[in-house]
């Protein structure tokens, strides 16, 4: 006999990172014979009241980001877990993004741009937001010139923001800021406002200020003025780790109230940080030199071939520039055009092999899973949501 369960979904479907998540409990649900889900359309910090019209649950998954929402579903007495970063009802277990690896992972894109100033425009209504600054702080390091380096949108108790009375300050802060400058935005909105600003002002991007957002929310880094880079969460892995833990909580388990943290996918870069900016002449025109041939399968020796160094030499001025040597920024560069080819095409391993001048497409998985974690079908599957994953220690 089957053990049927009913499951409250109370996610927002109004941006793609709640619909990510969607994606991945709907794909363990399907894993689930007997699961039913509830979900109804609505936006985020609205309040869908129809899941507590005497409907009978078996447990929850919910982005708990109300008072009101979490009074009803501590009400409600079932196991739940929750997807936000909110932390409105104590005592549950939570999975959400690793914003220490999120802001790593940004500022690491830009350091590959050769961008050695970094500043961060947060939204501290937003606990993400507060904990990827402050991870911005450990990873920069310099608390000489660290406050200046930071703006926040004004402190308030309700999401709605009006950024149009922020734009003078805003303003004044990119114009305080040393040129160029890489950006982290807390989120793609709050990107796009920056782009949007930067715009109003005559701000050059990405030639003065490079932005790079959080999310990858498609429509929203397109329709910015330039395309905007973003880092892409792994919102179905999410999806799919809240669900496997509802799942052993109704049926008994006890699991500790702690967050289950969810590292990033890597960078979708676009027009907002399509910049290469180091000092030394020689490694620019080797980066330059390795990013364009990052298709084909080249050597450092062919790195030497073009610019007046030795090996010795060369390595050194990429140490001081880019805290890496040539034959690792080859290796950035490859593995960055393998995500290119497995987001962007539906190329298959073989071809993407022969298109990068790799003769046996084995190796090229197990060069790409050294260098990401996970092999070329891992990766395409849990960017498109396609993926069934344990539940991280």
């Amino acid at each position: 006999m089957v053990d049927e369960k009913n499951v409250a979904v109370i996610v927002e479907t109004s941006n793609s990172y709640a619909r990510g998540v969607l994606r991945g409990i709907h794909d363990y649900a399907r894993t689930r014979n007997g699961w039913t889900l509830y979900l109804t359309e609505h936006g985020r910090h609205e309040f869908d009241e129809s899941f507590a019209c005497n409907w009978k649950f078996d447990g929850a998954i919910a982005r708990v980001e109300t008072d009101r929402m979490a009074r009803i579903i501590t009400a409600m007495g079932v196991p739940t877990v929750d997807v936000s970063a909110a932390r409105l009802i104590d005592g549950l277990p939570w999975v959400e993004t690793d914003d220490e690896t999120i802001t790593r992972v940004a500022l690491d894109h830009l350091q590959d741009c050769g961008l050695q100033n970094f500043a961060y425009f947060g939204d501290p209504f937003y606990n993400w937001s507060v904990w990827r600054q402050q991870s911005f702080e450990r990873i920069l390091g310099r608390p000489d010139i660290i406050g200046s380096r930071i703006f926040n949108l004004p402190v308030r108790t309700e999401p709605r923001v009006q950024w149009w009375t922020q734009r003078e300050a805003i303003r004044d802060w990119l114009d305080s800021l040393p040129k160029p400058v890489g950006i982290l935005a807390c989120y793609d909105a709050c990107g796009q406002q920056l782009l949007e600003i930067c715009r109003y002002y005559d701000f050059k991007v990405p030639e003065d200020i490079a932005v790079i957002g959080v999310d990858n929310d498609e429509l929203l880094c397109e329709l910015a003025t330039p395309s905007m880079s973003s880092v892409i969460p792994n919102s179905f892995r999410t999806g799919i780790v809240a669900a496997q833990i509802l799942d052993c909580m109704m049926s008994g388990e006890t699991l500790p109230a702690r967050k289950y943290s969810i590292e990033p996918l890597g960078v979708r870069k676009r027009v907002s940080t399509d910049v290469l900016t180091v000092g030394d002449p020689h490694v620019a025109k080797a980066i330059a030199f390795i990013r364009q041939k990052a298709h084909e399968n080249i050597s450092v020796e062919d790195v030497l071939g073009i610019v007046p160094l030795s090996r010795r030499v060369l390595e050194a001025r990429f140490r001081r520039a880019l805290n890496r040597t040539p034959h690792q920024e080859i290796l950035r560069a490859r593995t960055n055009a393998v995500r290119e080819l497995l987001l962007e095409t539906n190329m298959s391993l073989s071809e993407i092999s022969e298109a990068l001048g790799i003769e046996h497409p084995e190796y090229l998985s197990v060069f790409f899973k050294k260098e990401t974690g996970l092999t070329p079908r891992e990766y395409r599957d849990q960017v498109r949501g396609r993926s069934f994953l344990q539940i991280p220690d």
